[in-house]
């Protein structure tokens, strides 16, 4: 299935959150659906599997965290092959070149699209990463790691709005934009930059992040 312009919410949950489980993951991608959202994103084969239920096209992940490497972004053809067999028809992956267990994501991204018939969607965190990972062949790139990789810490508060646009002058292909959008203003800035979509998650699914924030810069201390 297609990914349609518009809203793509992120329903995520870690082990230590309330809401971790394919059931709450399933929940939630059926209110993002009945709020307009034309995209999930999910992350292993369980919660990849229960979101299916609302109907929309998955963009599937598979974290898989090694002590040893950086990259745990569905970082071998194994982790992909799980999530695209539970229902994901797009298969997101951590397309920067940095050590990982698993083969080099030119490769991954070739063996995803002939060998399980998925999409890829690139995560990516620099100009450059995102024009390799559209040379090597992908569906869609996406700035899901900017502000997350040794090239570009710190992390800052905002968006990375100039590397959306630069992306979206430089690619044919789909760009998304996605890390720290996290009010509808910067989500409507990013479409006006050349967003094909965008990826919302913390302000939308969770809720106990929300919370402290509404606690930490609002609530008198």
């Amino acid at each position: 299935m297609k990914l349609p312009g518009g809203l793509i919410v992120s329903c995520q949950a870690r082990a230590d959150n309330p809401l971790h489980g394919p059931q709450f993951m399933g929940a939630m991608a059926l209110a993002a659906r009945d709020g307009g959202a034309v995209g999930i994103r999910a992350n292993g084969p369980a919660d990849v599997a229960a979101v299916q239920a609302a109907g929309l096209p998955i963009i599937g992940i598979h974290k898989v965290f090694s002590e040893d490497v950086p990259v745990y972004i569905t970082p071998n053809f194994e982790a992909a092959a799980a999530i695209a067999a539970s229902g994901a028809g797009i298969v997101a992956l951590d397309c920067t070149e940095r050590p990982r267990h698993g083969e080099h994501p030119s490769v991954l991204i070739r063996r995803i699209q002939e060998e399980i018939g998925a999409e890829v969607f690139a995560d990516i965190s620099t100009l450059d990463e995102g024009l390799k990972a559209a040379d090597w062949g992908a569906d869609y790139v996406a700035t899901t790691l900017s502000g997350y990789t040794e090239a570009t810490e710190p992390k800052p508060d905002a968006p990375d709005l100039a590397l959306l646009e630069a992306l979206s002058t430089r690619l044919d292909i789909p760009v998304v934009a996605e890390g720290r959008y996290n009010r509808p203003e910067l989500v409507a800035q990013a479409f006006a930059a050349g967003a094909h979509a965008v990826v919302v998650g913390t302000m939308i699914t969770n809720p106990r992040e929300i919370t402290r924030m509404f606690v930490n810069q609002g609530v008198p201390s």
